[in-house]
């Protein structure tokens, strides 16, 4: 193996092991925010519920409107 192509695949390792890493710390950054908005909904559900607000009726209804008012996808595209 030539030291050019050596240099080359090696680059490329390099390249390809930053990637992953950042990638890596992307996706913990990412769990971090869902794991937020997931406690801000709990937070909502839960003072619905204490307003006697009936979230799952609230969503079998919405449910079932949303099966009724299915459109083809060109129509929501354009």
């Amino acid at each position: 193996m030539d030291m050019a192509k050596k240099t080359s695949n090696d680059e490329q390792v390099g390249f390809h092991k930053g990637s992953l890493s950042t990638l890596a710390k992307e996706r913990e950054e990412l769990l971090r925010l869902l794991k937020i908005v997931e406690q801000l909904m709990q937070m909502h559900v839960k003072a619905l519920k204490d307003l006697g607000i009936d979230l799952e009726k609230a969503a079998k209804e919405a449910k079932s409107s949303a099966k009724k008012e299915k459109k083809p996808i060109e129509d929501i595209l354009q």
